[in-house]
């Protein structure tokens, strides 16, 4: 049976390797077109739930190194001054909707459905956020239990494949346009491989609204979430006042600056990189049409990365992971999330 998995595994690998490869060779594009995040996430979700994890290990690394690194590489594809318009537009609304989600999921967790307090901050945490590096940055800062943050990783990861999928049907129902898709992707989808994956499903949806908007849902839904992204240092540094308790005795906690993803960081550095020296035809000189060409097939290159980045998380995931989440904190997870996208979705369309 093992052999029959890791086959099957290898062969889907290739298969939306090369899909993808061909994606980018003028000529053949048709030959690649088939394959697209959600198929990519679903393969890896339909593997995992029949055969079972296969190569755990390389499987783990790549849904996480392959990610992050295709965020970085996106980074050489977008321009400082329209990434720091992005951020600033939906910056008020960030704040509101951290606190405000925190709140909410505290309500939902901890008043109406008595889940155990650990589990449900982190759940709230991950909703607020950006969900599994917020749940990864603030349980060692809360001292959170194992059991707490393996079932909140098991619920954020849950609704990011469902999100996945549907925030683009609904995008598309509503006829949004690709900034208010991308800014309610990146507010209310939890980890930013979903609200990638949805920004890229949105954009092959619509290529005419890319062209005619002169914007994409994925650069803007990458460039807020990112931004949103940073108040986990924030987060870091109360957790801990909300669990004086529990801490008291169990010594220091982890220093805030490592809270900060560095991938983050990176991006930021891609952006600034493709902005002042790629993109300045006067520094470049000579050399500017090659350096945008650079620029133009690194973050080609990454939205690849990404779609396949997403059948390694779906693979990530078990049947054990779901018998592990429980119903009480899975109803409050989904609760939440519907609260979260309905009220951001409500805000986008109307303001």
């Amino acid at each position: 049976m093992n052999k029959v998995k890791n086959i099957v595994y290898i062969f889907l690998l290739v298969l939306l390797s090369s899909g993808l490869v061909l994606d980018m060779i003028p000529g053949l594009q048709a030959w690649g077109r088939w394959v697209s995040s959600p198929l990519a996430l679903l393969s890896g979700l339909a593997f995992a739930l029949i055969f079972g994890p296969a190569f755990p290990e390389f499987n783990k690394k790549m849904s996480k190194k392959l990610l992050q690194y295709s965020v970085i590489g996106l980074g050489f594809g977008m321009n400082v001054n329209e990434a720091l318009k992005s951020g600033s537009e939906g910056m008020l609304f960030t704040i509101f909707s951290v606190f405000g989600t925190l709140l909410a999921g505290y309500i939902l967790g901890r008043k109406l459905l008595k889940v155990d307090k650990q589990t449900s901050y982190l759940i709230s945490s991950g909703t607020a956020i950006c969900g599994g590096s917020a749940i990864a940055a603030v349980g060692p800062v809360i001292k959170a239990r194992a059991e707490s943050m393996s079932v909140a990783l098991g619920v954020v990861f849950i609704l990011n494949a469902v999100g996945l999928i549907v925030f683009p049907l609904i995008g598309d129902a509503l006829g949004m346009g690709m900034k208010d898709f991308g800014m309610w992707a990146a507010i209310a989808i939890h980890d930013t491989s979903s609200v990638v994956g949805a920004g890229a499903a949105y954009d092959a949806l619509h290529p005419e609204l890319v062209a005619s908007q002169g914007v994409s849902a994925l650069e803007v839904a990458t460039t807020v979430k990112l931004t949103r992204a940073l108040w986990i240092v924030v987060l870091a540094v109360i957790s801990p006042f909300f669990f004086k308790a529990e801490l008291s005795g169990k010594g220091g906690r982890q220093p805030v600056w490592k809270a900060v993803p560095t991938f983050i960081l990176w991006f930021i550095a891609a952006i600034l990189l493709n902005t002042y020296v790629l993109s300045n035809t006067t520094l470049m000189g000579g050399f500017a049409p090659g350096a945008a060409a650079l620029s133009k097939t690194i973050s080609a290159i990454a939205k690849q990365a990404i779609t396949l980045s997403l059948f390694f998380i779906g693979a990530s995931l078990t049947r054990q992971t779901l018998k592990a989440v429980g119903l009480k904190p899975l109803v409050q997870g989904v609760l939440l999330w519907i609260t979260i996208s309905l009220v951001s979705l409500g805000y986008i369309l109307l303001f």
